[in-house]
């Protein structure tokens, strides 16, 4: 087990280092100069080029890429254009936002979802299973910015049950923060109930066909029992590993819902900053995202031997 820790670790390391170079090397191709953006039309030259030099830009670029990375290690992710605040600490704030949604979403839908996938793993064949199949199915055609708008209208704006504007943190007021959440969490249990529910019916229907489920049946233990105990464990353990890609997938692709439901959140602010051309928010964003996808499959490969003890060995 320890071998296998340390192979994902010195993996995710040049990950990481290629990621960073490929982002700071793809805003290069970007037409415009940052420098002149953040000034305006009135600077002078000798303002611009200034500013350049602060920013890091001149030079060649594999110089200009040590030195961003040089301020990335530091904690220094550059200032925004638009607002002037500092980058690393406006992102922090973003992604709070975003995980709160992200991962109260993935957690309910994993509580449905694999209970669910089992079952009709389980009852191969019947009714029951080709229901869950079809219901999974049809949430997996849905595109989940049609899916926002839908329960938008009918949650928000037909009952009012919810508020369809703005949001409140829960740690400012709790009860307000749930209603502000509420639409934008079911987009998300919606949208990731389709591919968790067919992973693990097919993860069950695997495993139920090998000689120690014939062998635990055979002893006479219940079918609940022989799912539970001794199929649950194995077949979760591929479950497993899309929740943790759906996880590590959502924290950087919540854009969409939270522009449909104006959550102030990391995906919304990388978009406000492509259309502000904020190129060091747009960078700073990017790279951030990246990071947290590799660091939460690196946790999700980590606890992948709770699940498969042949890795554990």
């Amino acid at each position: 087990m320890g071998c296998f820790l340390l192979g994902r670790l010195l993996q995710a390391v040049p990950t990481l280092i290629i990621v960073s170079a490929a982002i700071f090397f793809a805003m290069r191709l970007i037409p415009g100069d940052p420098a002149s953006v953040m000034l305006g039309d009135l600077a002078t030259p000798e303002q611009v080029e200034a500013l350049r030099r602060e920013m890091g830009l001149s030079g060649a670029l594999p110089s200009q890429y040590l030195t961003w990375l040089g301020h990335i290690f530091s904690g220094d992710f550059g200032k925004s254009i638009s607002s002037g605040e500092h980058v690393l600490p406006l992102m922090l704030d973003r992604f709070a936002v975003s995980a709160t949604i992200v991962v109260t979403a993935v957690a309910f839908a994993a509580l449905i979802a694999v209970p669910a996938g089992m079952f009709a793993a389980w009852r191969q064949g019947t009714f029951a299973d080709y229901g869950t199949v079809a219901l999974s199915t049809l949430l997996l055609s849905i595109p989940s910015f049609w899916l926002g708008l839908m329960i938008l209208l009918v949650f928000g704006m037909w009952l009012e049950w919810f508020p369809v504007i703005g949001y409140v943190s829960l740690s400012e007021n709790f009860r307000q923060g749930v209603l502000f959440i509420f639409m934008p969490v079911l987009t998300l249990i919606m949208v990731e109930l389709g591919p968790i529910v067919r992973m693990a019916r097919a993860s069950t229907i695997e495993v139920s066909r090998l000689e120690y489920i014939t062998h635990a049946r055979a002893k006479g233990l219940s079918e609940s029992e022989v799912m539970w105990r001794h199929a649950f464990r194995n077949a979760f353990a591929p479950t497993w590993t899309l929740i943790g890609l759906i996880l590590g997938g959502l924290l950087g692709g919540i854009a969409i819902t939270e522009t449909v439901f104006t959550i102030p959140g990391l995906g919304r602010l990388l978009v406000e900053a492509i259309y502000a051309r904020d190129y060091p928010v747009v960078q700073g964003c990017i790279l951030f995202i990246s990071v947290i996808y590799v660091i939460v499959n690196l946790i999700v490969d980590m606890l992948y031997p709770l699940f498969d003890p042949k890795i554990a060995q």
